[in-house]
């Protein structure tokens, strides 16, 4: 019986070695080098890599495509290939494809990424790997598409990169930390013939703009923007006929853009350089000489003393008049009508007219929220009405002079899905206050995640006209007013509704009128709450693609009934397209969906919710390029609305020029 124990022993043991020898060589490389450095030191084990295991079918380990000695695709689809134990033990199969984007990897890139001889596609975007970018990955003898896009890497980029060149087409490194010179190929001339997209964008990239680029004729979308690049653009790009999309914003570019660049381009391709930074220049623009400069210089000079002297006897002149009428007026300059004394000035807005100083000034208020850069009362007037105020924390307001204009456009600012802004209070010490309705309903926030008695039922029916009440907002914000407005703060819990369900947007605009540091703590309170889009380091940076990826994960937010962002676990972090992506690998995708949205729904397909999901993905593209604008978004959501919607829409309601009815 001992004899016959330790003879399975032995087999056991041999075959377990003989398992763990025979594994296919790239498949091996994966678990001992790849894996653990993607995963990183921070335990539960990452939910996509914990396929990549001895104990799975090759076939089902994520984000991997194989292919045979001959160069032939594994074909994984199949039932009897995808059942195949023996697949892990065939050396002769190689890696092509790794693909893991938006997956949570917290390590860092290992530099064995460069031994894989048949891989050709490596896409890593929007994860949280840090550290360099190694050399050797330049040494991979097939790669061809790179994808290390919104991560956290450093340092300067390895001259080994231009090593792929033959064979690169599509090499993205947009919204990382990288920073130094782009360093030139070892082989002069070198034209990447292949290479269509180059993306650096929004990293600490520095020096002249990179005169080789000038070589990649290939090129079809070139990102350089977001970087601290300076100097002039050599004439050579002029030479990139086949280039579709281009970037230079927000770099320290100077100099006369060539023509055919000016001409084909928008001027968003070319702001935020410098002054002198220009495209479509007059030819006569850089060769003036001293004098006739001079000459500019004073006739400018002597001009703006003209203006400046008719302008302060117009203002003086207006003063007398005004003080012969009675009315006080201060700097603020405002259009609107405005009524104030040694308490402050109170400028109102349309709707706020009945409002006055005492009114404003003797309201009993009652703290609604706290944040950052200020508290929300709702406060009750003496003739019973209540109005929300929102008091301003002393130091985190720029100057009047500097805010003024916005809050004016915000004060300008109606539309059915907007909280508006009645009136705006500037006191004697600094004090200010931004003056709303007060609205009583609930949050989005509140009817998504809080159980509380008397919570109403939320239907896709339902939902559907909330998010598309925001989408109308959002699009009225960025197209429908004079000057674009950005929200900036696109979640939940600025999103009120009402009986009807009608959305109302708040908090729109305000980081505009904030000192940067404020601003940019609202830029770390959305990532910690899950809807800050990749490229957003700074809040001076965000504009409508910003806001269309966080009102993605707002209609994912709806859509799957999910808070994003921070759980309620510290070591918890809610990954809401992530979910999703797992989902449609699993084949499991209607399992993502709140229940409620399901409910009474024989055919998602028909009443737009599955559609609402691929929308939703399509706003969270990692690339803002790749993100369809809030018209786009408002056209969808009205071509795919619930056909079961008689409670809640009437036939005319077809455009979102009409307000949603009650």
């Amino acid at each position: 019986m001992a004899s016959l124990l330790s003879l399975l022993f032995l087999l056991s043991f041999c075959f377990s070695s003989f398992t763990s020898l025979s594994f296919s060589s790239d498949a091996l490389l994966l678990l001992q080098k790849i894996k653990p450095a993607l995963q990183g030191p921070i335990p539960p084990e990452n939910l996509q890599l914990s396929s990549w295991n001895s104990s799975s079918l090759l076939c089902l380990w994520r984000g991997l495509l194989w292919s045979h000695a001959d160069g032939s695709q594994l074909r994984c689809d199949l039932p009897a290939v995808r059942s195949n134990l023996s697949l892990l033990s065939d050396s002769s199969l190689q890696l092509t494809s790794l693909h893991l984007p938006a997956a949570a990897l917290a390590g860092s890139l290992p530099r064995e990424l460069g031994e894989f001889s048949s891989l050709r596609s490596l896409n890593l975007a929007v994860n949280s790997l840090s550290g360099s970018v190694p050399l050797e990955l330049g040494n991979s003898p097939s790669l061809s598409d790179l994808d290390l896009s919104v991560n956290n890497l450093t340092g300067s980029l390895p001259p080994s990169l231009w090593n792929l060149c033959d064979r690169l087409v599509s090499l993205r490194l947009h919204g990382n930390t990288l920073s130094g010179v782009i360093p030139p190929p070892a082989t002069p001339n070198s034209s990447c013939e292949n290479l269509a997209v180059l993306d650096f964008g929004v990293n600490r990239l520095t020096g002249e703009f990179p005169s080789f680029f000038a070589g990649f004729q290939s090129l079809i979308d070139l990102d350089l923007s977001s970087n601290r690049f300076f100097g002039e653009l050599p004439e050579s790009i002029s030479g990139l006929f086949h280039l579709q999309r281009l970037n230079l914003s927000f770099n320290k570019f100077s100099g006369r853009v060539p023509d055919s660049l000016g001409s084909k381009f928008s001027t968003t391709a070319f702001e935020g350089n410098a002054a002198s930074f220009c495209a479509n220049c007059s030819p006569d623009s850089g060769g003036l000489s001293a004098g006739a400069k001079a000459g500019i210089v004073i006739g400018s000079m002597a001009g703006a003393v003209i203006i400046a002297s008719a302008t302060i006897g117009w203002v003086q002149g207006r003063k007398r008049r005004n003080r012969s009428r009675g009315a006080d007026e201060d700097e603020m300059a405002m259009e609107e009508n405005g009524n104030n004394n040694g308490d402050g000035k109170l400028v109102v807005f349309e709707g706020g007219e009945h409002l006055t100083l005492e009114d404003v000034l003797n309201a009993t208020g009652q703290v609604v929220e706290k944040t950052s850069y200020g508290t929300v009362y709702k406060a009750k007037l003496a003739n019973g009405g209540n109005i929300a105020l929102r008091l301003l924390r002393e130091g985190t307001c720029k100057d009047l002079a500097s805010s003024s204009p916005v809050i004016r456009q915000l004060g300008r600012a109606r539309h059915e899905n907007l909280v508006p802004l009645r009136a705006f209070y500037h006191g004697k010490r600094g004090e200010k206050l931004l003056i709303y309705d007060y609205l009583p309903n609930r949050t989005l926030h509140d009817l998504l995640h809080e159980t509380r008695p008397g919570r109403p039922a939320l239907n896709w029916a339902r939902r559907h006209k909330i998010i598309l009440g925001v989408a109308r907002g959002l699009a009225y914000l960025h197209g429908g007013t004079e000057t674009p407005i950005t929200h900036g703060t696109v979640r939940s819990k600025n999103v009120f509704v009402d009986d009807f369900f009608v959305s109302r947007l708040t908090e729109y605009g305000l980081d505009k009128i904030m000192i940067p540091s404020i601003a940019d703590e609202m830029v770390a309170a959305a990532k910690a709450e899950g809807y800050k889009a990749p490229e957003l380091q700074k809040m001076k940076k965000s504009n409508s693609r910003t806001d269309v990826y966080a009102f993605g994960i707002l209609l994912l937010e709806i859509l799957i009934g999910k808070k994003p962002g921070k759980g309620a676990r510290p070591s918890e972090w809610v990954d809401l397209p992530a979910l999703v992506k797992v989902a449609v690998l699993e084949e499991t995708t209607m399992e993502v969906f709140d229940m409620e949205v399901l409910k009474g729904i024989r055919n998602p397909s028909e009443e737009g919710v599955v559609q609402a999901l691929r929308l939703a993905m399509g706003c969270c593209a990692p690339v803002a390029s790749a993100r369809p604008d809030m018209n786009e978004v408002v056209r969808i959501l009205e071509e795919n609305r619930p056909r079961n919607r008689s409670a809640l829409y009437s036939p005319a309601d077809t455009t979102s020029e009409i307000g949603t009815p009650f």
